[in-house]
């Protein structure tokens, strides 16, 4: 691909960077991720790049940013109580998890503080405070919240877009407890599982709410 001089526009701006780069990662994964064959792929100078984006490690935040903008949408009719909230922002998370299971690691392992990430944060938050939550609860419950989805995603995405392994089988003498309950995991990374351990989690936040004397 013939490749742009250093310094002219490249008709280059954020978005198509973020569109390119997201399309990249999702291809060929994280670790052959960089600047240059990020400038390969859209046909520019490396430098062209710098003008829009600072580096590596911006670039990193715009991917995140542009996956995370994929679960702020609200459709219309949606409720807006707290926990019909958080279980729209669990799935819509979930859906982009699979639709970028190379992407999702750089949600769990990078701070997520764009404008974006904090939008849908307010709109969860908001939500429990107006429904009378305490602020310690309220303050609580998205970490809560999100460290079931990042743990429970990446199990669930670690193997790429093959999608999850599948649970081994166990030896029943030597773990008898887990060969039990092994036809228990066979819906490992489907929705009902999801949706049965959401529940547990949001279970356990309105459990933190004080009952009325």
């Amino acid at each position: 691909m013939a490749r742009r001089a250093r310094g002219t526009s490249a008709g280059l701006d954020r978005e198509r960077i973020a569109v390119a780069a997201v399309a990249l990662v999702d291809r060929d994964g994280l670790e052959r991720f960089g600047v240059r064959r990020l400038a390969e792929e859209l046909g520019v100078d490396p430098m062209s790049l710098y003008h829009h984006v600072k580096g590596k490690a911006a670039l990193l935040d715009v991917i995140s940013e542009a996956v995370l903008a994929e679960v702020v949408a609200v459709p219309e009719g949606a409720p807006h109580d707290w926990e019909g909230v958080a279980r729209r922002t669990a799935h819509s998370y979930r859906d982009m998890a699979y639709r970028h299971p190379r992407v999702f690691p750089l949600l769990v392992t990078r701070a997520q503080t764009s404008p974006v990430a904090l939008a849908a944060l307010e709109r969860l938050v908001s939500a429990m405070r107006a429904a009378g939550l305490p602020d310690r609860v309220a303050a609580d419950a998205p970490m809560v919240l999100f460290g079931f989805l990042n743990g429970h995603l990446l199990a669930c995405t670690g193997s790429g877009p093959e999608g999850p392994a599948p649970v081994p089988e166990f030896d029943p003498d030597a773990y008898p407890g887990m060969a039990a309950l092994a036809s228990r995991w066979a819906g490992f990374g489907s929705v009902a599982e999801f949706d049965r351990m959401l529940g547990i989690v949001l279970d356990g936040i309105r459990g933190q709410v004080p009952r009325p004397a």
